[in-house]
């Protein structure tokens, strides 16, 4: 019989090879586990041991279901991997539980695609439980990677005053990206659309654009305002900190999925960049 010091030793030399599930995650019933803080780009602590956090699960009592309640999180969803443990693991947890059933990596979601997973395989007892879609949809939201926000204004360099600028994005930070969750039978692709960037100019305006802008290009006349995308700055950035204006994007993601037949939209996300732009009088040259 292990101790439970020799077991939680076990455990943190199996985790490393458990930790194939990218969501982020809370342990369950005490064996070890992760915990999960950026949905977008999981970075997870591992432990072994009870952690001292809520939200342990019941033990496989909701096998068959699409979807659980657990620890009073009534949007918390579950989903299922088969996993085939090897004797030691099977014995570090335990051992080999009587009577049918199965091994699997359990991951819970929230309906805004954050939660919880169990690294180190867990029993449940009876047939395979069943995964709704829209439980995957969240675990493929969570999977997504959105590109880095790339800003061009125009013309390059320094904006002049009362001048207009032509705001846009690089063509990279405005394209759709999909990423997909799946279980034996059912498969489910999430994607993730641009669908609005605002633009804060950082002398206190904004523009709302539906698209990533047009470039400027050599040869338009520079009086002419964007097309689609445009702010002209009525101030100099001569007077604040380091002389020039903090212009942040944010990019607002929707997100749909589609799979097993059905199709619906998950939480959405956003993307942000920030760039530093002078802004400066323009001089009137007067000729005799």
């Amino acid at each position: 019989m292990l101790t439970r010091r020799t077991r939680n030793i076990v455990i943190l030399a199996l985790l490393g090879a458990a930790l194939l599930v990218p969501a982020p995650a809370l342990a369950d019933e005490g064996v070890g586990g992760a915990v999960c803080t950026k949905p977008s780009d999981p970075v997870c602590d591992v432990y072994a041991g009870r952690p001292g956090q809520p939200g342990n699960s019941n033990g496989g009592q909701n096998a068959g279901r699409g979807s659980s309640s657990q620890g009073g999180e009534s949007d918390l969803h579950c989903t299922y991997d088969p996993v085939s443990p090897s004797a030691d693991t099977v014995a570090a947890l335990g051992g080999q539980p009587a009577g049918e059933g199965g091994w699997y990596i359990k991951t819970c979601y929230r309906d805004d695609g954050t939660g919880w997973c169990f690294p180190a395989p867990v029993w449940i007892p009876g047939a395979q439980p069943a995964v709704s879609p829209e439980a995957l949809a969240r675990q493929a939201r969570s999977r997504l990677r959105l590109p880095a926000v790339a800003i061009r204004l125009n013309p390059a360099g320094d904006q002049l005053v009362n001048l207009p600028t032509w705001l846009a994005l690089d063509t990279a930070s405005w394209q759709a990206q999909s990423a997909t969750a799946s279980v034996p039978g059912v498969s489910v692709t999430a994607t993730a659309r641009p669908v609005k960037a605002v633009w804060a100019l950082g002398e206190g305006g904004s523009v709302t654009c539906t698209g990533p802008g047009t470039a400027w290009t050599a040869g338009t006349d520079p009086m002419a305002a964007s097309p689609d995308c445009g702010y002209t700055y009525r101030r100099s950035s001569a007077g604040v900190a380091g002389a020039a204006f903090n212009v942040t994007v944010t990019i607002t993601w929707e997100v749909t999925w589609a799979g097993a037949g059905q199709s619906g939209t998950v939480a959405g996300l956003t993307t942000t960049g920030t760039v530093s732009v002078r802004v400066a009088e323009s001089q009137a040259v007067l000729t005799s």
